[in-house]
């Protein structure tokens, strides 16, 4: 199959059809990239989410960033807490916040906002992790204090909370990505943390006519994030040969959990890597190992079904697959087998990439438009070249 027959120009009128051609308007569309920080993509993307704002009734966005960092931004534009400078330093993981094109969509939002009643919506729906992860304080700390009462006490009070938790570095020790001694996720404070978040899960269930709709919201969040995060700890403590494995499995399980969430305020546009938004298995090599997990998207889709579309993008040209050279389409489809699509070439010229086209194995489009400058590949690594920033 030639890849100009899958592929699409990315403007209104072409994602309009495209969503017209669903069976069932999504509640999530998923807008990929093949490499994060390409400037041009961002731009674009905003142009996109703008026109489906316009014109399709979209009022929240989702990005891979950090879940709890994205309250920070979402306070910014649905209240004005604080500058845009402060939103773009606090409000943002991977070094997202130094994107000029982040930055120009958080003051379009915040723009919008101030001049309509009905109020567009941001989200970060990755984990706080990188390689390694951050202290569940945040997440913990915030739903106790959502649930605030006699039967939290009866969980856990405040000071054995602190005590458990200790300092935050003991938790989000880089070091901890390559040797999993260094980890404290099995440790027996880190056991009682577990139990202690998952009855406080268990407590917001009960507990949740007493809140607010914006506080249930909240204290959701905390709560699938604190269990994310002492889970995904444990698993940074294991020595086995499935602890990548587990690792990359839980951290898009935290995405999906997340972009379920955003879904109750859909239509929403998520911008992710092709990688966590595809709904096949995803798969990268690591050392002499392939390691291989079900995507975000390929869970979120189980739940979702046909509320969840998928468009992929890259720049450039794939390979002997590429189209003819003209101005208006380009395509760089990932197919299961290849490596992770972070080093695509841009337009013109043939691709480095060793991706491949191949059919749609579910209603996704693959959208993209020429770059006027040549990317270079990315350089090897021993760390999953997935998670790359």
């Amino acid at each position: 199959m030639d890849i100009s027959d899958m592929a699409r120009p990315l403007d209104g009128a072409g994602i309009s059809a495209f969503l017209r051609s669903l069976p069932a308007r999504p509640l999530l569309l998923g807008l990929g990239e093949a490499r994060h920080f390409v400037g041009e993509l961002g731009e674009l993307r905003n142009e996109v989410f703008r026109y489906l704002v316009e014109h399709e009734g979209y009022r929240s966005f989702a990005i891979e960033s950090d879940c709890l960092r994205g309250l920070v931004v979402d306070d910014h534009i649905t209240a004005g807490a604080g500058t845009l400078d402060d939103v773009m330093e606090r409000g943002f993981s991977h070094r997202f916040g130094t994107v000029p094109a982040n930055r120009e969509l958080v003051r379009w939002m915040r723009a919008y906002n101030e001049e309509h009643g009905e109020k567009l919506r941001f989200f970060g729906f990755d984990g706080p992790l990188e390689y390694w992860a951050e202290s569940p304080r945040q997440a913990l700390i915030g739903l106790y204090e959502l649930l605030d009462g006699p039967f939290t006490d009866a969980v856990a009070t405040r000071e054995t909370l602190e005590t458990l938790l200790g300092p935050d570095d003991r938790w989000s020790d880089e070091a901890t990505a390559m040797d999993p001694s260094r980890s404290m996720g099995r440790s027996a404070d880190a056991k009682r943390l577990r139990l202690i978040a998952d009855d406080l899960v268990a407590l917001l269930d009960t507990q949740a006519p007493q809140l607010s709709p914006a506080d249930r919201e909240r204290a959701a969040l905390y709560g699938r994030t604190a269990v994310g995060l002492l889970r995904y700890h444990y698993w940074l403590a294991d020595a086995s040969p499935a602890r990548w494995t587990r690792l990359s499995a839980l951290r898009d399980a935290m995405m999906a959990a997340n972009l379920r969430a955003v879904a109750e305020n859909g239509p929403a546009l998520v911008f992710s890597h092709n990688l966590h938004l595809q709904r096949n298995k995803s798969d990268m090599s690591f050392g002499e190992h392939v390691v291989e997990w079900w995507s975000a998207g390929a869970l979120t889709a189980a739940h979702l079904g046909d509320r969840y579309a998928f468009l992929a993008s890259a720049f450039g040209t794939a390979g002997g697959d590429a189209p003819p050279r003209t101005p208006s389409r380009a395509s760089c489809p990932r197919s299961r087998g290849t490596a992770p699509s972070s080093t695509p070439a841009a337009w013109p010229g043939p691709s480095r990439s060793p991706l491949r086209a191949s059919p749609a194995t579910s209603p996704t489009s693959r959208w993209t438009r020429p770059s006027s400058r040549r990317s270079t590949a990315s350089s090897s690594s021993s760390r999953p070249s997935s998670w790359r920033r």
